[in-house]
Protein backbone atom coordinates (compact mmCIF):
# COMPACT_ATOMS: atom_id res chain seq x y z
CA UNK A 1 0.00 0.00 0.00
CA UNK A 2 2.96 2.81 0.68
CA UNK A 3 4.18 2.25 -2.70
CA UNK A 4 0.54 2.86 -4.49
CA UNK A 5 0.93 7.15 -4.34
CA UNK A 6 4.54 6.38 -6.41
CA UNK A 7 2.91 3.96 -8.37
CA UNK A 8 -0.04 6.21 -9.58
CA UNK A 9 2.68 9.09 -9.87
CA UNK A 10 4.58 7.28 -12.49
CA UNK A 11 1.73 6.29 -14.62
CA UNK A 12 1.46 9.85 -15.89
CA UNK A 13 5.37 10.40 -16.58
CA UNK A 14 5.26 6.90 -18.79
CA UNK A 15 2.23 7.99 -20.54
CA UNK A 16 3.70 10.92 -21.00
CA UNK A 17 7.07 9.55 -22.09
CA UNK A 18 5.14 7.57 -24.77
CA UNK A 19 2.70 10.18 -26.17
CA UNK A 20 6.23 12.22 -26.77
CA UNK A 21 7.91 8.96 -28.59
CA UNK A 22 4.72 8.70 -30.51
CA UNK A 23 4.89 12.31 -31.56
CA UNK A 24 8.43 12.03 -33.11
CA UNK A 25 7.86 8.87 -34.68
CA UNK A 26 4.89 10.30 -36.17
CA UNK A 27 6.28 13.45 -36.45
CA UNK A 28 3.13 14.85 -35.39
CA UNK A 29 4.85 17.97 -33.75
CA UNK A 30 1.95 18.01 -30.70
CA UNK A 31 4.81 19.37 -28.16
CA UNK A 32 6.57 22.33 -27.94
CA UNK A 33 9.66 22.56 -25.74
CA UNK A 34 9.13 26.25 -24.63
CA UNK A 35 5.36 25.58 -24.14
CA UNK A 36 5.89 22.23 -22.38
CA UNK A 37 8.61 23.52 -19.93
CA UNK A 38 5.93 26.39 -19.38
CA UNK A 39 3.34 23.57 -18.19
CA UNK A 40 5.89 21.69 -16.04
CA UNK A 41 6.76 25.23 -14.08
CA UNK A 42 3.08 25.93 -13.61
CA UNK A 43 3.31 22.34 -11.85
CA UNK A 44 5.93 22.66 -9.56
CA UNK A 45 4.31 26.14 -8.59
CA UNK A 46 0.98 24.14 -7.93
CA UNK A 47 2.86 20.98 -6.00
CA UNK A 48 4.55 23.84 -3.11
CA UNK A 49 1.24 25.46 -2.98
CA UNK A 50 -0.38 21.78 -2.59
CA UNK A 51 -0.34 22.53 1.85
CA UNK A 52 -1.67 25.48 1.52
CA UNK A 53 -4.87 24.16 -0.94
CA UNK A 54 -4.91 20.92 1.45
CA UNK A 55 -5.19 22.89 4.66
CA UNK A 56 -7.76 25.36 2.61
CA UNK A 57 -10.02 22.23 1.79
CA UNK A 58 -9.90 21.14 5.03
CA UNK A 59 -10.77 24.23 6.70
CA UNK A 60 -13.74 24.61 4.03
CA UNK A 61 -15.32 21.03 5.15
CA UNK A 62 -14.72 21.42 8.61
CA UNK A 63 -17.12 24.74 8.33
CA UNK A 64 -19.75 22.60 6.58
CA UNK A 65 -19.71 19.42 7.61
CA UNK A 66 -21.29 20.32 11.20
CA UNK A 67 -24.35 21.73 9.42
CA UNK A 68 -25.65 18.81 7.55
CA UNK A 69 -28.71 17.44 8.03
CA UNK A 70 -27.74 13.70 7.38
CA UNK A 71 -25.26 11.98 5.47
CA UNK A 72 -25.12 8.99 3.16
CA UNK A 73 -23.88 6.23 4.67
CA UNK A 74 -20.36 5.06 3.08
CA UNK A 75 -20.58 2.29 1.20
CA UNK A 76 -19.99 1.64 -2.18
CA UNK A 77 -23.40 2.44 -3.68
CA UNK A 78 -23.29 6.01 -1.30
CA UNK A 79 -19.78 6.52 -3.58
CA UNK A 80 -21.16 6.14 -6.64
CA UNK A 81 -23.66 8.92 -6.50
CA UNK A 82 -21.20 10.86 -4.69
CA UNK A 83 -19.27 10.38 -7.85
CA UNK A 84 -21.86 11.21 -10.55
CA UNK A 85 -23.44 14.27 -8.54
CA UNK A 86 -19.71 15.60 -8.17
CA UNK A 87 -19.24 15.34 -12.06
CA UNK A 88 -22.88 16.97 -12.87
CA UNK A 89 -21.34 19.84 -10.17
CA UNK A 90 -17.85 19.82 -12.19
CA UNK A 91 -19.97 20.12 -15.70
CA UNK A 92 -21.48 23.32 -14.21
CA UNK A 93 -18.46 24.67 -12.58
CA UNK A 94 -16.88 24.21 -15.72
CA UNK A 95 -19.53 25.74 -17.95
CA UNK A 96 -19.60 28.85 -15.32
CA UNK A 97 -15.59 28.88 -15.97
CA UNK A 98 -16.64 29.84 -19.55
CA UNK A 99 -19.00 31.99 -18.87
CA UNK A 100 -18.47 33.82 -16.15
CA UNK A 101 -15.84 36.40 -17.00
CA UNK A 102 -14.20 36.38 -13.73
CA UNK A 103 -14.17 32.46 -13.27
CA UNK A 104 -12.47 33.15 -17.11
CA UNK A 105 -9.62 35.01 -16.30
CA UNK A 106 -8.61 32.19 -14.03
CA UNK A 107 -9.84 29.29 -16.61
CA UNK A 108 -7.80 31.53 -19.40
CA UNK A 109 -4.89 29.97 -18.14
CA UNK A 110 -5.57 26.36 -18.71
CA UNK A 111 -6.80 27.00 -22.60
CA UNK A 112 -3.81 29.63 -23.68
CA UNK A 113 -1.64 26.90 -24.86
CA UNK A 114 -1.60 26.59 -28.44
CA UNK A 115 -0.31 22.90 -28.31
CA UNK A 116 -2.72 19.96 -26.63
CA UNK A 117 -0.50 16.74 -24.80
CA UNK A 118 -0.55 16.11 -21.70
CA UNK A 119 1.82 18.62 -20.11
CA UNK A 120 -1.34 20.77 -21.62
CA UNK A 121 -3.30 19.07 -18.92
CA UNK A 122 -1.16 20.03 -16.11
CA UNK A 123 -1.67 24.10 -16.84
CA UNK A 124 -3.67 24.85 -13.91
CA UNK A 125 -4.35 28.30 -12.54
CA UNK A 126 -2.27 28.64 -9.08
CA UNK A 127 -5.81 31.19 -8.09
CA UNK A 128 -8.08 28.45 -9.06
CA UNK A 129 -6.94 26.10 -6.45
CA UNK A 130 -8.21 28.27 -3.99
CA UNK A 131 -11.98 29.06 -5.37
CA UNK A 132 -12.72 25.81 -6.32
CA UNK A 133 -13.35 24.43 -2.80
CA UNK A 134 -15.59 26.91 -2.56
CA UNK A 135 -18.10 25.52 -5.48
CA UNK A 136 -18.12 21.84 -4.95
CA UNK A 137 -18.12 21.90 -0.94
CA UNK A 138 -21.60 22.89 -0.46
CA UNK A 139 -22.40 19.00 -2.01
CA UNK A 140 -21.43 18.44 1.91
CA UNK A 141 -24.83 19.72 2.60
CA UNK A 142 -26.48 17.84 0.73
CA UNK A 143 -25.72 14.63 2.62
CA UNK A 144 -22.25 13.37 0.84
CA UNK A 145 -19.15 12.63 2.51
CA UNK A 146 -16.50 14.95 2.60
CA UNK A 147 -14.14 12.05 1.94
CA UNK A 148 -16.07 10.84 -0.89
CA UNK A 149 -16.73 13.96 -2.59
CA UNK A 150 -12.69 14.82 -2.13
CA UNK A 151 -12.12 11.35 -3.85
CA UNK A 152 -14.51 11.98 -6.63
CA UNK A 153 -12.45 15.17 -7.50
CA UNK A 154 -9.16 13.32 -7.51
CA UNK A 155 -10.70 10.44 -10.05
CA UNK A 156 -12.29 12.28 -12.12
CA UNK A 157 -9.11 15.04 -12.63
CA UNK A 158 -6.96 12.02 -13.30
CA UNK A 159 -9.17 10.69 -16.25
CA UNK A 160 -9.41 13.89 -17.38
CA UNK A 161 -5.38 14.40 -17.48
CA UNK A 162 -5.99 11.45 -19.69
CA UNK A 163 -8.14 13.34 -22.04
CA UNK A 164 -5.39 15.87 -23.29
CA UNK A 165 -3.62 14.16 -26.22
CA UNK A 166 -3.74 13.96 -30.00
CA UNK A 167 -2.07 10.15 -29.84
CA UNK A 168 -5.78 8.69 -29.49
CA UNK A 169 -8.02 9.25 -32.11
CA UNK A 170 -12.05 9.38 -32.67
CA UNK A 171 -13.33 6.04 -30.50
CA UNK A 172 -16.04 5.56 -33.51
CA UNK A 173 -19.64 4.60 -31.76
CA UNK A 174 -18.12 5.45 -28.66
CA UNK A 175 -18.41 9.03 -28.81
CA UNK A 176 -20.83 11.51 -27.54
CA UNK A 177 -22.71 8.33 -25.75
CA UNK A 178 -21.24 8.29 -22.10
CA UNK A 179 -17.77 8.77 -21.21
CA UNK A 180 -16.00 11.77 -22.34
CA UNK A 181 -13.14 11.36 -24.61
CA UNK A 182 -9.59 12.52 -25.67
CA UNK A 183 -11.85 13.58 -29.23
CA UNK A 184 -14.14 15.38 -27.42
CA UNK A 185 -12.05 17.22 -25.45
CA UNK A 186 -9.77 18.42 -28.38
CA UNK A 187 -13.29 19.85 -29.44
CA UNK A 188 -13.45 21.66 -26.19
CA UNK A 189 -9.69 23.26 -26.14
CA UNK A 190 -10.64 24.46 -29.80
CA UNK A 191 -10.86 28.42 -31.07
CA UNK A 192 -12.70 27.15 -34.15
CA UNK A 193 -16.05 29.64 -33.76
CA UNK A 194 -18.35 26.09 -33.66
CA UNK A 195 -15.94 24.66 -30.50
CA UNK A 196 -16.18 27.34 -28.60
CA UNK A 197 -18.48 26.98 -25.08
CA UNK A 198 -18.64 22.84 -26.03
CA UNK A 199 -18.00 19.74 -24.35
CA UNK A 200 -17.96 20.76 -20.88
CA UNK A 201 -18.10 17.58 -19.29
CA UNK A 202 -15.89 15.76 -17.17
CA UNK A 203 -16.15 12.35 -16.83
CA UNK A 204 -19.53 11.68 -17.97
CA UNK A 205 -20.32 13.40 -21.40
CA UNK A 206 -23.76 12.37 -20.94
CA UNK A 207 -24.05 16.10 -19.48
CA UNK A 208 -23.20 17.90 -22.63
CA UNK A 209 -25.70 16.39 -24.31
CA UNK A 210 -28.87 16.65 -22.04
CA UNK A 211 -27.63 20.46 -21.96
CA UNK A 212 -26.92 21.16 -25.67
CA UNK A 213 -23.32 21.32 -25.29
CA UNK A 214 -22.42 18.59 -27.30
CA UNK A 215 -19.90 19.05 -30.51
CA UNK A 216 -18.33 15.84 -32.42
CA UNK A 217 -14.97 16.46 -33.99
CA UNK A 218 -15.25 17.99 -37.41
CA UNK A 219 -12.67 20.38 -38.71
CA UNK A 220 -8.82 20.10 -37.50
CA UNK A 221 -9.05 21.83 -33.99
CA UNK A 222 -6.94 25.07 -33.63
CA UNK A 223 -6.18 24.96 -29.88
CA UNK A 224 -5.71 27.88 -27.99
CA UNK A 225 -7.67 31.59 -27.18
CA UNK A 226 -9.41 33.45 -29.64
CA UNK A 227 -7.20 36.29 -29.08
CA UNK A 228 -3.99 33.93 -29.77
CA UNK A 229 -0.53 33.32 -28.59
CA UNK A 230 -0.29 34.59 -24.81
CA UNK A 231 3.22 34.10 -23.43
CA UNK A 232 5.39 31.39 -22.38
CA UNK A 233 6.09 32.67 -19.47
CA UNK A 234 3.72 30.95 -16.32
CA UNK A 235 3.57 34.54 -14.87
CA UNK A 236 2.21 36.58 -17.32
CA UNK A 237 -0.07 33.31 -18.88
CA UNK A 238 -1.49 32.88 -14.74
CA UNK A 239 -2.16 36.52 -14.56
CA UNK A 240 -2.40 38.49 -17.47
CA UNK A 241 -6.14 37.75 -17.81
CA UNK A 242 -6.79 38.83 -14.25
CA UNK A 243 -5.09 42.22 -14.49
CA UNK A 244 -7.14 43.00 -17.85
CA UNK A 245 -10.26 42.27 -16.05
CA UNK A 246 -9.61 44.35 -13.08
CA UNK A 247 -8.46 47.32 -15.71
CA UNK A 248 -11.77 46.45 -17.53
CA UNK A 249 -9.94 45.34 -20.84
CA UNK A 250 -11.53 41.46 -20.46
CA UNK A 251 -14.47 39.55 -22.85
CA UNK A 252 -15.43 36.28 -23.25
CA UNK A 253 -14.01 34.04 -25.96
CA UNK A 254 -17.36 33.78 -27.56
CA UNK A 255 -17.50 37.38 -27.73
CA UNK A 256 -14.32 38.11 -29.25
CA UNK A 257 -14.94 35.41 -31.49
CA UNK A 258 -17.96 37.32 -32.68
CA UNK A 259 -16.63 40.66 -33.30
CA UNK A 260 -14.26 38.57 -35.40
CA UNK A 261 -16.97 37.38 -37.88
CA UNK A 262 -18.36 41.15 -37.58
CA UNK A 263 -15.32 42.40 -38.77
CA UNK A 264 -14.18 40.10 -41.85
CA UNK A 265 -17.84 40.13 -42.90
CA UNK A 266 -17.61 44.16 -42.73
CA UNK A 267 -13.81 44.10 -44.80
CA UNK A 268 -15.81 41.86 -47.95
Amino acid sequence: MQGTPIFLAVIPLFLLVAEIAWSRLSDRGVFSLADSLSNLGTMVVNSILKPLTVAWVLLVLSLLEPLQLFRLPDSGLAFLVTFVVTDFAFYWYHRLSHELPLLWTLHHTHHSSPWMNLTTALRLNWIAKFVTPLFFAPLVLLGLSPEFVAASLALGLLFQFLLHTQSVGSLGRFEGWLLNTPSAHRVHHGSNPQYIDKNYAGVLIIWDWLFGTYAPEGEPVRYGVTTGFVSHNPLVVQFQPLWKYIHGEWRREKQIAAEQVELRRAAT
